[in-house]
C-alpha cells in the first residue's frame, strides 16, 4: 500500500484538471502575444480562466495576476508594497513561510525596512491587541500575516487584522496558499490588499499560481521584458498551466463543503486513534482543535524514539513530512518559535480528498507497532 499524507506540500493532480490542460499542450499552443489565429486563442483562453478566478473569489478580472506561484505572489507583493508605496515599517509574525519571512530579513539587512515581529504564544496565536498598538506607535506599516499556518495548521482571523490595517490605512498582505481552494475566499469582504496562491496545493498543477492585488494598490515588476500580464509580469504565459489553476479552483468550489466535513473526518480519525494507541502523543500549536486550525493539516508530536519516524514510514509506504523537534533531528522555525516539545518527534499529517480512512488506520498502526516493541 502506497499512502500520501503530504498533501501541504503538493497535491494530487485532479484528472479533470488534467482533462482541461491537455488541449492547450497538444492543441491549442500558440504564444497568446502573437496577433494570429493560434495567438488570440491562447490569449482568450487565458483571459476566460482570469476572469473565472475572479468570480470565484469576488474580485475584478484586472485584480488577478498570474504568478510562477506562491513564492512568486509574496514578493511581489512584499516588494511592490515597498517601493511603490515607499513604505518602511513591516509587521509580521516569526511563523510565517519563508517566502516571505527570507525576504523581509534580507530587506532589513540592506536597510531597506524596519521588521517587527508579533509575539507568538505556545498555541502559535497572535494577539491582535498588540498588532493594533503596533499600528498607532509607527508610521504607516506593510502587515504581512499568512492566513493558515503551512506547519502547524493554525487559523489566524484575517478578517478582523483586515479591519483593524484598513483603520490604520496599512497594508495587508496574507499568504493564503494553504487556505486557498479549501476556504471561499470573498475580496469584497476581505480586507486584505494582496492575496497568494499556488495551483499545486489543491489539486492543480506545480508552477503557477496568482497574486490578488486590489485596485489602485499598484505592484512593480520582479521580471523584466515582454508586455505579458499588462506589463506587470514579462514572460510568455503558462497557458495549460494557468487553464489548470482556474479549472482546479472551479472544482474545489463546488464541492468545498462536502470536502471539509469529509477530510475534517479523517483528521479527527487519526487524532482519536493516536491518542488511543499511543500515550503520551501530543499536538503542536492549534492543530488538533477544529475551529482553529487548517482542516487539511495536523502536526503530531509523538513520543521519543529511537526509531526514525520518517524513515519507518516511508519504508511502509506512507509519506509524510517532519519538521522535527526532537533533540536527534533539526527544529524548524515554526516549532522553535511556539517552544515545541524538543524531546518529542515531530511529524506533518495533511490530507486531501483522495485519502481514505482505511490509510488513516493503516498508519496509526504502523507507528504504533514502533511503540509496542519499545515497550516490549
Amino acid at each position: 500500500m502506497k499512502i500520501y499524507l503530504d498533501n501541504a506540500a503538493t497535491t494530487q493532480l485532479d484528472t479533470e484538471v488534467f482533462k482541461a490542460m491537455t488541449p492547450y499542450l497538444l492543441e491549442h499552443y500558440g504564444n497568446p502575444s502573437s496577433h494570429h489565429a493560434h495567438g488570440r486563442e491562447a490569449k482568450l483562453a487565458i483571459e476566460n480562466a482570469r476572469a473565472t478566478i475572479a468570480r470565484l473569489i469576488n474580485a475584478s478580472p484586472e485584480e488577478i495576476v498570474f504568478t510562477s506561484g506562491g513564492t512568486e505572489a509574496d514578493n511581489t507583493a512584499i516588494l511592490s508594497t515597498i517601493r511603490v508605496q515607499q513604505i518602511k515599517n513591516v509587521i509580521t509574525t516569526p511563523l510565517e513561510h519563508h517566502a516571505v519571512l527570507h525576504l523581509l530579513e534580507n530587506l532589513e539587512k540592506q536597510g531597506e525596512i524596519k521588521l517587527n515581529y508579533l509575539t507568538i504564544n505556545k498555541q502559535g496565536e497572535i494577539d491582535l491587541d498588540e498588532l493594533e498598538q503596533m499600528l498607532q506607535n509607527n508610521e504607516r506599516s506593510l502587515v504581512s500575516v499568512m492566513h493558515a499556518n503551512n506547519e502547524i495548521g493554525n487559523l489566524n482571523d484575517i478578517d478582523a487584522i483586515g479591519e483593524i490595517c484598513e483603520r490604520y490605512n496599512a497594508v495587508f498582505h496574507t499568504d493564503t496558499v494553504q487556505t486557498i481552494g479549501n476556504y471561499r475566499h470573498d475580496l469584497q469582504k476581505l480586507k486584505a490588499h494582496f492575496i497568494a496562491s499556488s495551483a499545486h496545493k489543491f489539486h492543480g498543477p506545480k508552477g503557477v499560481g496568482f497574486l490578488y492585488c486590489r485596485k489602485g494598490t499598484g505592484l512593480t515588476k520582479l521580471l523584466h521584458g515582454g508586455s505579458q500580464e499588462r506589463q506587470l509580469r514579462a514572460g510568455t504565459e503558462n497557458i495549460h498551466g494557468i487553464i489548470g489553476l482556474a479549472k482546479a479552483l472551479e472544482i474545489a468550489y463546488q464541492e468545498i463543503d462536502e470536502h471539509q466535513t469529509y477530510i475534517q473526518g479523517l483528521k479527527d480519525r487519526l487524532i482519536a486513534k493516536l491518542t488511543e494507541q499511543i500515550p503520551g502523543v501530543s499536538f503542536n500549536g492549534n492543530s488538533a482543535i477544529a475551529d482553529k486550525s487548517l482542516y487539511t493539516v495536523l502536526s503530531v508530536n509523538l513520543p521519543f524514539t529511537s526509531v526514525n519516524l520518517l524513515s519507518y514510514l516511508d519504508q511502509h509506504g506512507v509519506s509524510v513530512s517532519g519538521g522535527s523537534a526532537c533533540s536527534t533531528g533539526f527544529a524548524s522555525h515554526v516549532l522553535q518559535a511556539i517552544n515545541a516539545d524538543a524531546s518529542g518527534y515531530t511529524i506533518r499529517f495533511s490530507f486531501s480528498k483522495f485519502n481514505t480512512a482505511e490509510e488513516i488506520d493503516f498508519t496509526v498502526a504502523a507507528l504504533a507497532a514502533v511503540y509496542r516493541s519499545v515497550a516490549a
